[in-house]
């Protein structure tokens, strides 16, 4: 199994909150397979304000394998499935986490995250979420 993590649960991971995913994350380091998306990589080191914590966590994600996550074929799967969900009378707030979610869904990769808008791509869409 390899898992994506999502920059939600990076964001606390790197900011010293504990959560279960945070947990997860941190027992699972060296023990499963974890990758990066270039979209979570450009999410996570975009928050950090001083040059050497964004050095370090920049190192830090580099250790992993990045993965291309957007291209046309998960552009267009991405947009299918927001339109999908927006028939169900669920709006999904942002276009990046849509990305992620069909990404997930096309690859086979398990997510972790702490965002609820992840929630109706698992229960309507089939996303494999990780749930410690």
């Amino acid at each position: 199994m390899a898992l994506l993590v999502d920059s939600s649960v990076w964001i606390d991971y790197f900011n010293g909150i504990t959560s279960p995913q945070t947990d997860y994350l941190e027992q699972s380091l060296g023990q499963i397979e974890i990758v990066v998306g270039d979209l979570i990589l450009a999410e996570v080191l975009q928050g950090f304000r001083r040059r050497h914590d964004f050095t370090l966590a920049r190192e830090a994600l580099l250790r992993f394998l990045v993965l291309e996550m957007v291209g046309a074929e998960i552009a267009i799967k991405s947009a299918e499935n927001y339109h999908t969900l927006r028939t169900n009378g669920i709006t999904i707030r942002k276009t990046i986490d849509c990305l992620i979610a069909t990404f997930c869904i096309e690859t086979g990769l398990d997510l972790l995250h702490s965002d609820r808008d992840f929630d109706p791509f698992e229960v309507h869409l089939g996303l494999m979420v990780v749930h410690p």
